[in-house]
């Protein structure tokens, strides 16, 4: 298993790269201090099978590259590292894609841990940071944003970075009603792209896993 680590700490870097074989026989650790490096060893190595990265990256706002790799790489899963842990970035994180979170205070094991669940395609999120508030003690609802059900639907799909033909397949609805969702749904969250619908809900803490339970009306 060839897993990516991105961070622009070298001295995380070099323990990341010596603690990840510990995982097992076959562990590869592959480094990249920025975000150029991190796409060119993804476009040439497509062995890749997970992404550890770190949020607080020069140059970008993580969150944006995130979204990012969710819409050109989604067949390799992300395992956001950071130091901040807040119940709000726990929640921005997993609303862009991400399929884990673990601090950086965390304990080897949670790591281990964190790796093996999100390697067999869970979600993983610590117990102790599940529960977190957010920092003014509000959780953001779906419903704030003013969709139906259906656009809900369509949402969570495209966050998952699936093109239109995809989602009309998944959801058994013509091409054209969805870009009329899609057109819907930029509108509501004043964005323009779809790379820009994934940060905006990122920044605004909604999880799109909460969005195909909303009460509403499908059109």
């Amino acid at each position: 298993m060839k897993i990516l680590v991105v961070d622009d700490h070298p001295l995380i870097l070099e323990a990341l790269a010596q603690l990840l074989p510990r995982l097992g026989q076959g562990i590869e650790a592959r480094c990249a201090a920025d975000t150029a490096t991190a796409i060119d060893i993804l476009d040439d190595e497509p062995d890749v099978e997970l992404v550890l990265l770190d949020l607080a990256l020069p140059g970008t706002r993580g969150l944006d590259f995130l979204a990012d790799l969710m819409l050109d790489y989604p067949g390799v899963p992300v395992l956001v590292l950071s130091a901040t842990h807040d119940r709000a970035t726990v929640a921005a994180v997993l609303a862009a894609g991400a399929r884990g979170f673990v601090s950086k205070t965390a304990r080897p094991e949670a790591l281990f841990e964190a790796i093996a669940a999100v390697a067999d395609g869970d979600l993983y999120v610590p117990d102790e940071l599940a529960d977190v508030p957010d920092a003014d003690g509000v959780r953001i609802s779906p419903d704030q944003l003013g969709l139906t059900r259906r656009q809900s639907d369509v949402l969570r799909l495209l966050v998952q970075g699936k093109p239109n033909k995809l989602i009309c397949r998944d959801l058994q609805l013509s091409e054209g009603t969805v870009k009329v969702h899609v057109s819907a749904i930029l509108k509501a969250l004043r964005v323009h792209t779809r790379a820009q619908a994934v940060a905006e809900l990122a920044r605004r803490g909604i999880s799109v896993e909460t969005l195909a339970a909303r009460r509403g009306a499908a059109p």
